[in-house]
């Protein structure tokens, strides 16, 4: 295999690229980032606190809904002729 005039090694950048990798264990950084993805930041929690009222306000509104179309009578009276 011919050398690289560059001196790029592509298998040894995929293997530091990997997750895996060695570098990737000895990386100093790594435990001060890990608290962006753990507890209240994981993904889950981040998607869920997106809208924070939404629940509450689907549910208050499909009663308000239900009450309006049981007990409310609708006086327009829509398509009846007027006397």
């Amino acid at each position: 295999m011919v050398p690289n005039p560059t001196g790029f090694d592509l298998r040894e950048f995929k293997a530091a690229a990997s997750p895996r990798s060695a570098y990737a264990k000895r990386d100093p950084w790594a435990r001060y980032e890990t608290w962006r993805y753990t507890g209240p930041f994981s993904r889950f929690n981040r998607f869920k606190r997106i809208f924070p009222g939404l629940g509450i306000a689907t549910v208050a509104f499909a009663g308000y809904c239900t009450y309006e179309h049981f007990f409310l009578q609708d006086d327009h009276h829509h398509g009846e002729a007027h006397h």
